[in-house]
């Protein structure tokens, strides 16, 4: 018996992430599980099969921060493929990054966050953080010149 939703061999994953700003500083969480482990990112993981991306990223904001934020925005897609020394595709996510409203409170390090705190734009790019992180950030700058 075959998965109806399985993502064929062929395609990428799904991904997803939300951007969630406050007075000027943005939410990450330092990852405590591959793929990006020790890397700061925005709260986000896999999209499961047959869920809606804005539903996955609202999921995965609230499973690794216990915030419910609302009035999620597709910001931005990464492609995302890993190849093996030999040049072969590994893996292939695409990563759509949402902006969100600030649904206020505290956030707190849950599921695979080790740590969770706010960071400006400058803070951000002296972190750890994946290529694609530091892409979104100078996008988002533009956006808010």
């Amino acid at each position: 018996m075959t998965d109806q939703n399985a993502i064929p061999a062929n395609q990428p994953a799904l991904a997803v992430s939300v951007a969630l700003e406050r007075d000027g500083k943005f939410l990450l969480v330092l990852r405590a599980n591959p793929p990006a482990r020790h890397m700061y990112a925005f709260p986000g993981g896999r999209v499961d099969p047959g869920e809606k991306l804005e539903a996955a990223a609202m999921r995965e904001l609230e499973e690794e921060t216990g915030l419910k934020a609302s009035n999620p925005r597709p910001f931005a897609t990464f492609d995302l493929p890993s190849r093996r020394a030999d040049g072969s595709l590994s893996s292939h996510v695409l990563l759509t990054v949402f902006l969100a409203d600030d649904p206020g409170g505290e956030p707190q390090a849950l599921d695979d966050a080790k740590a969770v705190g706010w960071f400006t734009p400058e803070e951000i790019l002296s972190l750890p953080v994946p290529q694609s992180m530091l892409e979104c950030m100078e996008m988002l700058a533009e956006r808010h010149p």
